[in-house]
């Protein structure tokens, strides 16, 4: 991010937290980025450190069953905009703010929206801008469209599902770089953000060190025991390791 951008001004700047999300350091990033089974991993080591963070993919679907990602959450929450959608289409005002987020976001940053049930938070343009920006993709707890393209484009999106429905004349965004809450979990900017095809996890900026080294040890457990599962060691052996 740089701070001497000037902002859209698509959201009021009191709207907005941090112009600077926190950065963990690179080699960090990398060493979650190596976890071959990514969000198990993870989950399980959330688990252990009595961290409530996964979600599921039955509830979070990827566009892209094959994408993976891992990177610091740009957060944006949206709410009902309250307004007849005749009298928002006669306005010809689009409330979506998300543009914002995009316009501050850096390489590899993650677009995370708390949106609304059964309406689309983002569609192609949003996508595109995201994937201009440098974005590693987003998540949103609600639903978005144009799926075809953000996958096209390189662009993966984890949601609740797809519904044409716009948001433009039926969301506003109130806030961006503030706390979200997607699927029960509390997202603030800068917090971790792996996903990959099993499902989603979010790790508090604070205890990613602490998670990454809990999820490297039981990476390298899994592997021990998948070894010796293949070297043939009895099944009344292996299940003691």
């Amino acid at each position: 991010m740089n701070l001497d951008k000037p902002l859209t001004g698509k959201v009021p700047r009191e709207r907005i937290g941090t112009l600077e999300l926190p950065r963990l350091p690179a080699d960090l990033l990398a060493a979650f980025r190596s976890l071959e089974d990514l969000s198990g991993l993870v989950s399980d080591a959330l688990d252990e450190l009595g961290i409530a963070g996964a979600i599921p993919s039955s509830v979070l679907k990827p566009t892209d069953a094959k994408a993976r990602l891992c990177g610091p959450a740009l957060t944006v929450l949206n709410r009902p905009l309250g307004l007849p959608v005749a009298k928002a289409v006669q306005a010809n005002v689009s409330r979506l703010g998300e543009v914002e987020a995009h316009n501050l976001a850096a390489a590899g940053d993650v677009l995370v929206i708390q949106g609304v049930e059964g309406i689309s938070s983002m569609g192609a343009i949003s996508a595109s801008i995201g994937k201009r920006q440098g974005e590693a993709g987003a998540v949103v707890d609600g639903a978005v469209r144009d799926i075809g393209h953000s996958r096209g484009i390189g662009y993966p999106v984890w949601c609740r599902g797809a519904s044409p429905i716009t948001g433009k004349w039926r969301v506003r965004t109130v806030a961006v770089n503030r706390p979200v809450s997607i699927a029960g979990v509390t997202v603030r900017p800068g917090d971790l953000v792996v996903a990959d095809e099993v499902g989603v996890c979010f790790v508090p900026f604070e205890r990613a060190a602490e998670v990454l080294a809990v999820a490297q040890r039981l990476a390298k457990r899994e592997e021990d025991r998948l070894a010796k599962l293949a070297s043939g060691l009895a099944l009344k052996d292996w299940i003691k390791l």
